[in-house]
């Protein structure tokens, strides 16, 4: 392009999440991303109207989509009717296309909590004292709640999802641009996991993460692989957020930073001239 490419950055600045700035790490990257692009902030009810004009739209910290989710449909449907590019691109299998892909990585046999949305799959989830109940389309704990196995039977089935309440050591994320690893940061303390510390991961945690990175099937785009340590010391997914994945880039050191901003922006570009 002779001109710089111009991109809708979608966030959320005010979104009220727990344990996390949304506005604070959008403030600090989109300050990165304007040494090479053309950039304006808009909030996600406002993407729709405002997506023309611009090379792309990048969707970061938007909050979840449960609140919004007859404007985020329009939203993807103007997209593609106009041929916006959109980053992440709109075909995800990850949560951007709801909670269904763990059912679908259970069934395939994948390293992932045991997932069931039926009465009758429930045999096939290990015994558990407790077991998470959560909505398809949900996200960021909404409407997640847990219940004891014979209190199962009584659940609405169809938009809820059930799986085993894993008494795992700690948790960890991996983020990934494009394909590319880019840090890992693990909360030591279960009970506080937003309190996250830097992760050094070995090759069979890298192996472990880049399958679900490679099973999504994204050229292009930012994605976190949430996982747990399992009791028996084995890793578990947790979740793929491929929407809008919060980065925690205040839990890494300045050149760690640095080094995400510029893989991002080579990412977009990358992505524009596809």
């Amino acid at each position: 392009m002779s001109r710089r490419p111009r991109l809708l950055y979608v966030t959320d600045l005010a979104y009220p999440a727990r344990g996390r700035r949304y506005g604070d790490e959008d403030v600090d990257l989109t300050a990165r991303l304007r040494a090479a692009f053309d950039l304006a902030l808009c909030h996600p009810l406002d993407a729709t109207a405002l997506m023309e004009g611009f090379d792309a739209v990048v969707v970061r910290n938007s909050g979840p989509v449960l609140g919004y989710q007859r404007e985020y449909e329009a939203f993807r449907e103007r997209a593609r009717a106009l041929g916006t590019r959109v980053y992440n691109p709109l075909h995800g299998r990850g949560d951007m296309a709801g909670k269904r892909y763990l059912l679908d990585l259970t069934a395939g046999g994948h390293p992932v909590i045991p997932t069931a949305d039926r009465p009758e799959d429930l045999h096939r989830l290990p015994d558990a004292a407790e077991y998470a109940v959560k909505p398809k389309a949900g996200a960021d704990s909404i409407g997640l709640r847990f219940v004891r196995y014979e209190e199962l039977t009584g659940l609405a089935y169809g938009d809820v999802l059930v799986q085993p309440r894993v008494d795992f050591r700690y948790e960890v994320s991996f983020y990934f641009v494009d394909d590319l690893f880019q840090y890992a940061l693990y909360a030591p303390d279960p009970e506080r996991r937003w309190v996250l510390e830097p992760y050094e991961p070995t090759p069979e945690d890298l192996d472990f993460a880049r399958r679900f990175v490679d099973w999504n099937t994204l050229d292009h785009g930012i994605q976190r692989v949430d996982a747990c340590r399992a009791p028996d010391g084995g890793l578990l997914l947790v979740e793929l957020e491929d929407l809008n994945p919060y980065l925690s880039l205040d839990r890494v050191p300045e050149p760690v930073r640095e080094r995400f901003a510029d893989t991002l922006v080579d990412s977009l570009h990358r992505f524009l001239e596809a």
